[in-house]
């Protein structure tokens, strides 16, 4: 068991529904198991900033400590926006205080964000649910209980076209089925992205079969880590027609986009759902 103390923004309900992440469950009232590649984590919040893991030190230091991006100083990131200057900008970072852009896996993130497209969140995580079932390894958390690993792409490329179907993809079956053969063949090397530019990001998604702009964004901010990256649905657009009909500020706040989109997705959505 590992204790991790954490004095700056971390709301683990605000980062499960902040629309990032769809294989987190929440277990209990302040309990959730978080699996990423072949680890599963228990994260207990125990109050005053203290969080129990199910993990030792090494695999804290070597695997949790980066995907929940705690060398960055999210407070001092969102203390950026004067409310003066940006009055609703200012109050989605107050809403969305202790939201954190996790540092996923890239592959997880390609094939989750393809499943999303035009779905709600619970039908995106049944199919992903479905998918991990079909194709991918199980597993053990530390008390135990099985879970699924999230499928390689050699993996989902041994399923028929009958088993992805039973996954509940709809059309998006022929996308992810394109997106595991263009990374199982060299054809794009999803983790060399991460240390390339932007517009080079996204061009080189956007050559997969089925992945548009937006897609192409969240995994570029989601995937990546590139928390400049704006990703554009239907609730952002929203906000910049509404919120900033004479154009939003995309310099002025570089290179942290990313992070206000989710304090904007999040404070938004949550007031017009």
């Amino acid at each position: 068991m590992y204790e991790m103390i954490v004095t700056d923004d971390f709301d683990l309900d605000l980062i499960a529904e902040s629309g990032q992440c769809f294989r987190w469950k929440k277990l209990d009232e302040n309990i959730y198991r978080i699996p990423y590649r072949s680890k599963c984590l228990d994260i207990y919040y125990a109050g005053d900033g203290r969080y129990e893991l199910s993990c030792d030190d090494d695999e804290f230091d070597s695997i949790w400590r980066d995907y929940f991006d705690l060398e960055t100083c999210y407070a001092d990131i969102r203390t950026r926006i004067n409310k003066a200057d940006d009055p609703f900008l200012f109050g989605a970072c107050e809403y969305g205080r202790g939201i954190r852009i996790l540092r996923q896996d890239p592959w997880e993130t390609l094939i989750s964000f393809i499943i999303s497209q035009n779905r709600n969140i619970p039908a995106i995580k049944k199919s992903i649910e479905l998918l991990c079932e079909a194709a991918g390894k199980t597993g053990r958390s530390a008390d135990g209980n099985s879970y699924y690993v999230f499928p390689a792409p050699e993996d989902i490329l041994s399923l028929s076209e009958n088993d992805l179907s039973e996954c509940r993809l709809g059309y998006r079956c022929r996308y992810v089925h394109e997106a595991a053969k263009s990374v199982a063949q060299g054809d794009i090397d999803l983790y060399g992205l991460i240390n390339s530019p932007g517009v080079e990001t996204i061009n080189s998604l956007t050559s997969i079969c089925g992945v548009g702009a937006k897609v192409a964004n969240c995994v570029s901010l989601f995937g990546l880590h590139h928390i400049d990256a704006f990703p554009i649905d239907v609730w952002i657009k929203r906000i910049l027609e509404n919120e900033y009909p004479d154009g939003y500020p995309m310099e002025k706040y570089s290179p942290y986009n990313g992070v206000y989109q989710q304090y904007m997705f999040y404070y938004y959505r949550d007031a017009h759902e």
